[in-house]
């Protein structure tokens, strides 16, 4: 852990209070600090300890933007995380942003109109109430781009997705590339002891710096020779920037760390380890505080112009999802961090916020590696030679599909067929040529069969057998689902229609790029069990970003954004980066309403 010395560099020293005026307090544990020395606020009249002009809860993206655009604006914002790490959820994800008619569109030669993206949304979501306004919608499409120009006029370098496209791309209004940014590779090692509080997600392996559009190639890395060329040219680069003393980092751990850096430069107060415990309010109801804990003790911090609960959801409440979701439900399925319980949501429970959503989460098909935890199986499923079906053996959905929608299929289908877990075949042809969960295709799977997470059999008969699958379903299922690959077209489900299927199959693979034949032993089957990247349900907020009442009234002084929020998404989920673009944009606009309504 950095000492308190060297964290110092990062926080210029504020002129010290007389102490007639305050008691000197003692230093700050090392590990509680994050970019301040001192502490930032001030006492305030005796009912406060600690003031700020804006109080945010919670250091993931949407907190750490909020933080950004109060400097921006000219306000004195604290932030606090319950966490030991910044980064909250966003640090463990992809870290794409979705974003309509973003500033790289144009100049890399694609078109697109805030009324394109609106019709789009419009066929795609539906109405949904109050979450998924008109209003809402508009100011998520007006307000995004902004937002993504105000980041990089401070200094975040941004990278655009050329070949993402939207989820539903054949959807009116859809694209089928341009709208998902990304950071570009960071070198972590500029945050210098920063570096050390970055919320690294401990399921995952080291990785080399790609970019989302550019990992599902790196999935099929044994495919073809160009493949592996492309491959092996990423992992030298990597081992150039090790030789040279880099940490260079995309996804989720680039967004994060390059505006833990702009934050740092920003001489932002942070406040780790200190875990929300409850709203002010003074007797008219307006939201003026929080009661927060810190080193064992509560500490009453004023906010003068509000309240952001940026805080995350509450994926890994087991009680919360047991009273919420559809069963069976599993905390430990979520790729969410540890620190997602839900205490914001709650928080303006108690104020009596209104919520939204809440049985629903952002979805995806996931794998349980023993020993590490929850694998989101992003690229497997678009990939050929592979299939899902339940436990009697059928298909039911389209497996390279989006994986919120496979994730809310699995649900469906266990209504009428055991399909929590849903079981994952794919032969030798898949293994030798393609990732097999964290498997590389160069490497033996035997690992993962002795581990448990694969089940191996040299005959389907055999596979159904130690899988419990009824074998004669399973038998009629692959020989009507290899027929389908072999004509290339998906009679059921449609697999491999869409532009989002293909656009991380494998498009050397004819005629279709996710269809191939599952006959070539052995086989391995996992189980997929409806896991999230977190919860997509909370308190309702209007098109400023301001928390309503249960009877739809603006709560004075309390703002949020992110998954504390029910998602101006509705149900679906539009393309790559949709939780984290209205969480980046929901507070950006928030803080421009609390500044707005200081001048006012």
């Amino acid at each position: 852990m950095p000492s308190v010395h060297s964290l110092a560099r990062f926080q210029l020293l504020r002129p010290a209070t007389p102490a007639c005026r305050r008691a000197p307090r003692p230093p700050l544990p090392h590990h509680r600090r994050a970019f301040a020395q001192t502490a930032s606020a001030h006492r305030s009249g005796g009912a406060f300890d600690e003031t700020a002009d804006v109080l945010v809860v919670g250091a993931g993206a949407a907190g750490l933007l909020a933080a950004l655009r109060c400097h921006h604006h000219g306000l004195r914002p604290l932030v606090v995380e319950k966490a030991d790490k910044i980064g909250g959820a966003a640090a463990y994800s992809g870290g794409c942003v979705w974003v309509p008619n973003n500033h790289l569109q144009e100049p890399n030669g694609f078109q697109d109109s805030p009324g394109l993206a609106l019709r789009y949304l419009d066929n795609l979501i539906g109405d949904v109430g109050p979450a998924s306004s008109p209003e809402r919608r508009r100011a998520f499409l007006e307000n995004a781009p902004r937002m993504a120009e105000f980041l990089r006029d401070i200094g975040f370098k941004w990278r655009l997705g050329h070949t993402y496209p939207d989820y539903h791309p054949d959807v009116p209004g859809g694209l089928e590339a341009g709208r998902t940014l990304e950071g570009d590779v960071f070198d972590l090692k500029l945050l210098r002891e920063g570096r050390q509080l970055i919320n690294r997600n401990p399921s995952a392996p080291p990785t080399p710096p790609v970019h989302s559009f550019q990992a599902g190639r790196m999935a099929r890395m044994m495919a073809s020779l160009g493949d592996f060329a492309f491959g092996m040219k990423i992992i030298l680069r990597w081992a150039r920037h090790l030789l040279l003393g880099r940490d260079p980092v995309t996804f989720g751990m680039s967004l994060v760390g390059q505006m833990m850096l702009l934050n740092q430069q920003k001489r932002t107060d942070i406040w780790l380890q200190t875990p929300l415990r409850e709203l002010l309010t003074d007797p008219s109801g307006s939201v003026t505080g929080a009661v927060v804990s810190r080193d064992g003790k509560d500490v009453r911090i004023q906010a003068k112009h509000g309240v952001v609960l940026a805080a995350g959801g509450f994926a890994k409440n087991q009680a919360m999802r047991e009273e919420y979701h559809p069963h069976p439900i599993n905390c430990e399925w979520s790729s969410a961090p540890p620190s997602d319980t839900g205490d914001a949501v709650q928080a303006g429970i108690r104020l009596n916020a209104a919520t939204a959503l809440m049985d629903d989460a952002w979805w995806g098909p996931t794998m349980m590696i023993p020993g590490l935890g929850p694998y989101f199986a992003m690229w497997d499923r678009h990939l050929p030679h592979s299939v899902c079906v339940d436990g009697s053996g059928q298909r039911f959905m389209n497996e390279a599909q989006s994986y919120v929608d496979a994730g809310r299929d699995q649900f469906k289908r266990n209504a009428v067929a055991t399909a929590i877990p849903t079981w994952y075949i794919v032969d030798s042809n898949y293994q030798r040529r393609y990732l097999l969960a964290l498997n590389p295709p160069f490497c033996s799977p035997e690992a993962g069969v002795k581990s448990g997470l694969f089940i191996k059999a040299d005959t389907i008969e055999g596979l159904a057998r130690q899988t419990g699958i009824d074998e004669a379903e399973l038998q009629k299922t692959l020989h009507r689902f290899n027929g389908f690959a072999q004509t290339g077209v998906d009679e059921d489900f449609g697999r491999g229609d869409s532009a989002f299927d293909r656009c991380m199959g494998d498009p050397k693979h004819k005629p279709n790029p996710c269809l191939g034949s599952i006959e070539r032993p052995p086989f391995y089957a996992m189980k997929l069990y409806p896991g999230d990247l977190g919860t997509k349900g909370g308190l309702l907020t209007d098109e400023h970003g301001r928390v309503l009442d249960k009877e739809c009234q603006p709560i004075r002084g309390l703002y949020a954004s992110g998954n504390t929020t029910a998602s101006v998404m509705g149900h679906r989920y539009p393309g790559a980066g949709a939780t984290l673009g209205p969480a980046l944009t929901f507070s950006y606009i928030g803080i421009n309403h609390i500044a707005s309504a200081r001048k006012a």
